[in-house]
């Protein structure tokens, strides 16, 4: 049932985000009779993980939703409907639905303008969530050639971008359930839990050195600071091309 549910889910992300060029209505998108949330809200109440489900503004949750044009059968379609975003573990990963006081970024607003590789087209991928450290999760639509409809990590500790073997589907179940501490292991500093508390969401920590450098691999030795999710992102990007590893 859910690999059914995650390749239609997906057709629509491709079919409609990447190269449709007329836009469905909100009657269209909006799916009553099979709504993705029931679904959803099924994992996160089983979920081993903190998951925090943000409050919808109903008047954003439709533009954004018009905007991604995915149904609301699917996962991605339901968090956009459903919620202004997920906060899992304390807020460690946020996960981008339609906006909120606490994630003040929908999906499709985040995603305007981004750009992963010179290269190739700026279409054909979507940023799904980030966290704290200044690693972006990233829906792959064929930017990255092969694996369309997986999930791949740009890691902040080497610049690249790393793939998951993950549908959407499957990364929601993966933050939900799997053990966060190993993900991370070696950036997560004492108190890290008080920390992000407080950190706004379209923030996140940067750290100097770097943690693509060989200094900063020392990570209880790096100092942090709080800078716009925006600002790191661009940071990300800037150094990946003065690095030369997009050539």
């Amino acid at each position: 049932m859910k690999q059914k549910f995650l390749f239609f889910a997906f057709t629509l992300f491709s079919l409609t985000t990447l190269s449709q060029t007329k836009m469905r209505s909100l009657e269209e998108l909006i799916n009553k009779a099979d709504p993705g949330w029931t679904f959803v809200k099924e994992w996160i109440d089983s979920a081993k993980n903190k998951v925090e489900i943000l409050s919808v503004d109903t008047t954003k949750a439709k533009d954004a939703l018009f905007k991604t044009q995915v149904t609301t059968r699917s996962p991605m379609g339901a968090i956009i409907y459903m919620t202004g975003g997920l906060l899992v573990d304390d807020g460690w990963i946020r996960i981008l639905g339609s906006g909120n006081t606490k994630l003040n970024r929908t999906l499709p607003d985040w995603n305007k303008g981004k750009t992963l590789k010179d290269s190739v087209e700026t279409s054909g991928f979507l940023l799904i969530a980030d966290d704290v450290i200044g690693g972006f999760f990233i829906l792959n639509g064929g930017i990255f050639r092969k694996d369309v409809g997986k999930v791949y990590y740009f890691s902040p500790d080497n610049l690249e971008f790393e793939p998951l073997d993950l549908t959407y589907s499957d990364f929601l179940l993966f933050c939900f359930n799997n053990d966060l501490n190993k993900f991370y292991e070696g950036y997560r500093w004492k108190n890290w839990k008080d920390d992000v508390s407080k950190l706004p969401g379209d923030k996140v920590y940067n750290f100097v050195p770097t943690l693509w450098t060989k200094e900063g691999k020392d990570f209880d030795k790096n100092s942090k600071k709080a800078i716009a999710v925006e600002e790191q992102f661009g940071l990300n990007i800037y150094f990946r091309k003065q690095l030369g590893i997009d050539k």
